[in-house]
């Protein structure tokens, strides 16, 4: 306490206490768990898809990687931030999805900024999903563009959007597969709307990449859109991949025109070696291990089918995630706080996270969990289930 009155500018930023105390009051709090390297937690709440993240072909990778070239990049991809290790990941990412061409970010939510924000602009409509992820939504908001929000997975609104357009160009934006209930969007029907219309498809292939498509290739692969002219794809490297980063995939002279407009490209500091080297590994271990793909998605099932036999309402999965329903956020909290004391990590999404106000668990698969694993993981989210 200041005796003679308050501290000077301490009134500046008082509001964010009583912001604070809304979000308490709410049930909307959050905080940082910093978990240990040897947690003995039953993960499924991370977004390691392939269990490669500890695999020490892709530990070694990047421990490797580090040690020739350094921990970091020293700069922008456009002065020294490039390396040798950069030009083959983006090389093998594109003949892996079947593109032309892919350049490598520091993050998916770079990558997705620059997507949007270089591809569109104030002589350009956007179309977007009403469930896009937050990185889209803020692409969105500094690409200067015209933007209509259509419903959730809803063509004939995104056609009728694209046909009655103000502009000569026009993008239509949407993931692939969404983050909250793991549903995968029509990309091949949004595919056909696009080019009614002449306008471009971005699909953020995140959680598609590696879990989807044959061996993984991506829900924009098994949509028969790959190498398309008109298709653009952005993936993230720190979900099935187990490393960090983002990229953008398309045709070449998207690429190009990316390197040479991009702000969150030229202005941010490049991929760390390491993390490249491990995206690479991870990648080769896919390729010859294709077989964990599919495990995803026999996981996933698993845990929505005995979820929803136990009672639950839960999603139906066509990727990794699986989502199961909670009465209120108090009720999420809780639930995901019983699981957690109970030995499994399950992820608490409530608002602003989900685009419908409904809280629930968040559960994904991982292509390493084992049959008991998945028993215990389902007993304890069963019995720790708030009451009706």
């Amino acid at each position: 306490m200041n005796p003679d009155g308050p501290i000077p500018g301490e009134q500046a930023l008082s509001w964010l206490d009583a912001h604070a105390e809304d979000r308490k009051r709410a049930g909307l709090s959050r905080q940082l768990r910093p978990r240990r390297p040897d947690s003995d937690l039953l993960d499924l709440a991370g977004n390691d898809y392939l269990g490669l993240a500890r695999d020490k072909r892709v530990g070694g990778a990047a421990a490797a990687a580090a040690l020739r070239w350094g921990t970091g990049s020293t700069g922008s991809r456009l002065v020294t931030g490039s390396t040798e290790l950069h030009s083959e990941l983006e090389f093998e990412l594109a003949r892996f999805c079947g593109t032309q061409a892919a350049l490598v970010f520091s993050s998916g939510f770079t990558a997705n900024l620059a997507a949007v924000t270089a591809l569109t602009g104030k002589n350009c409509s956007i179309v977007t999903d009403a469930n896009i992820h937050a990185s889209l939504i803020d692409g969105c908001r500094l690409s200067h563009a015209q933007v209509a929000v259509v419903g959730h997975c809803d063509v004939p609104a995104a056609t009728r959007a694209l046909a009655t357009k103000q502009t000569e160009r026009a993008v239509y934006v949407t993931d692939s597969v969404f983050s909250v209930d793991g549903d995968l969007a029509p990309l091949a029907e949004l595919a056909g709307a696009c080019r009614e219309h002449g306008a471009a498809l971005l699909v953020d292939d995140a959680h598609g990449l590696g879990v989807l498509g044959e061996g993984g290739r991506g829900a924009v692969h098994a949509a028969g859109l790959a190498g398309a002219p008109d298709v653009v794809t952005t993936v993230t490297l720190s979900k099935a991949l187990g490393s960090q980063g983002g990229a953008v995939l398309g045709p070449r002279k998207v690429i190009r025109h990316l390197v040479e407009n991009a702000r969150s490209f030229i202005f941010d500091t490049g991929l760390a070696p390491g993390s490249a080297a491990a995206a690479l590994s991870a990648l080769t271990t896919l390729k010859d291990e294709p077989e964990r793909a599919e495990r995803v998605l026999t996981n996933a099932m698993t845990l929505a089918v005995r979820l929803r036999e136990a009672g639950l309402t839960v999603s139906d999965p066509a990727s990794a995630v699986v989502s199961v329903r909670a009465p209120s956020a108090d009720a999420a909290l809780r639930w995901s706080e019983d699981c957690r004391a109970a030995g499994v990590w399950v992820g608490c999404f409530r608002p602003p996270s989900v685009p419908d106000s409904v809280s629930r668990l968040r559960l994904t698969a991982r292509a390493d969990l084992t049959e008991p694993e998945l028993e215990r993981a389902v007993d304890v989210i069963t019995r720790t289930a708030p009451k009706p």
